[in-house]
């Protein structure tokens, strides 16, 4: 009889090395939303959406984040180069990922601030995988945010091209044709917690 298809090893990796220079150098991943830090929301948000395992980037504060978060069954990477930006811990997170003993089909990458995207989005950013050649992104209103999802066969190029602040975002803009957005406006809200003002939208 032949085999059910193997369901695909959707990794979570949550970017959460900021130092939240514009909140007064407080690390974003130790803000406080629902009475618990932002990182704990983060993790839980990739869980609930059906990503595993889930490996968290930390940069700012490593040390306190252990230490207050409970980041139990996370891979933790430290990111030495976090002040770099967000392409040096896109680069840590797919590496450690690449030398994990669970061999991930595809990485589905989130950032620590951005509460405002919750599990539902999660979910359907994860169901557009389709093979380790996967390349796929939230898009709101039209535009491209995240999460994004990044099939394995992907990685060794995403990782090279991620420098300073950019993320993968000139990895994407070179390979539009064959990137799947999917529409999250409906069901998640893309802001970033970055200012002062921002704090606002924490509970």
């Amino acid at each position: 009889m032949a085999q059910p298809p193997k369901e695909p090893i959707v990794a979570g990796l949550l970017l959460a090395a900021g130092g939240g220079r514009r909140l007064g150098g407080r690390p974003k991943a130790l803000l406080t939303h629902r009475g618990r830090p932002l990182v704990e929301h983060a993790v839980r948000v990739l869980r609930e959406g059906g990503c595993g395992p889930v490996h968290v980037v930390l940069g700012a504060a490593a040390d306190r984040v252990r230490k207050e978060a409970d980041l139990s069954g996370c891979v933790l990477v430290d990111n030495p180069d976090w002040e770099e930006g967000m392409g040096s811990s896109l680069r840590a997170g797919l590496e450690s990922l690449a030398l994990a003993a669970t061999a991930a089909d595809a990485a589905l990458v989130s950032l620590v601030d951005q509460p405002g995207i919750g599990a539902a989005a999660v979910a359907r950013i994860r169901a557009a995988y389709r093979s380790r050649d996967s390349l796929a992104a939230a898009a709101y209103g039209g535009e491209r945010g995240h999460p994004v999802l990044f099939g394995a066969h992907r990685w060794t190029d995403i990782a090279s091209s991620a420098v300073g602040d950019r993320g993968a975002r000139a990895y994407l803009k070179e390979h539009e044709a064959s990137l799947a957005l999917v529409e999250c406006g409906d069901i998640a809200e893309a802001y970033d917690i970055d200012t002062e003002q921002d704090l606002a939208h924490l509970e």
